[in-house]
């Protein structure tokens, strides 16, 4: 399932289109990675050990780290045709609702929901929801803008 258009104007005609991204496992090597990037090397993401005992009974993601895998996730769920490029113009709303424990899969849904004409092309809103699989919360849920600049 994806959200398609035949071109940034046209997504308009998509409003409410849903798709549902495939599941991705987030691994300590990936958490570890995003540790190092960012210099958040906190114990509740980098040390298994310690982190069992902790309040999560075990390591969990970062929060920023999900959020930065939405471009992974989104892949091939929206496709537009007609253009130059696309550009993150950047979120209205972000929540993080329950954290995810390293070892876990997640997967995006993602819904348009709003498509705006402007001078640069068309600004569309998407809800975004990142899924824990088999938990009953998500771990965040954002208002997401995308600019697509046509040909």
């Amino acid at each position: 399932m994806t959200i398609t258009a035949a071109s940034p104007q046209d997504l308009v005609n998509a409003l409410g289109a849903k798709a549902v991204g495939d599941w991705l496992r987030v691994d300590q090597e990936r958490v570890d990675a995003f540790a190092d990037a960012t210099g958040d090397h906190q114990w509740i993401h980098t040390d298994p050990e310690r982190a069992a005992a902790g309040p999560f009974g075990g390591p969990i993601a970062h929060g920023y780290l999900t959020l930065s895998l939405l471009p992974g996730l989104l892949q091939g769920l929206i496709v537009i045709d007609g253009l130059a490029m696309s550009v993150n113009y950047g979120l209205d709303r972000l929540r993080f609702l329950q954290p995810v424990p390293v070892g876990a899969r997640v997967r995006a849904v993602v819904e348009l929901a709003s498509a705006e004409a402007t001078g640069r092309g068309v600004r569309a809103g998407y809800d975004v929801t990142v899924e824990i699989e088999g938990a009953e919360k998500p771990a965040l849920v954002a208002a997401t803008i995308t600019l697509y600049v046509p040909e």
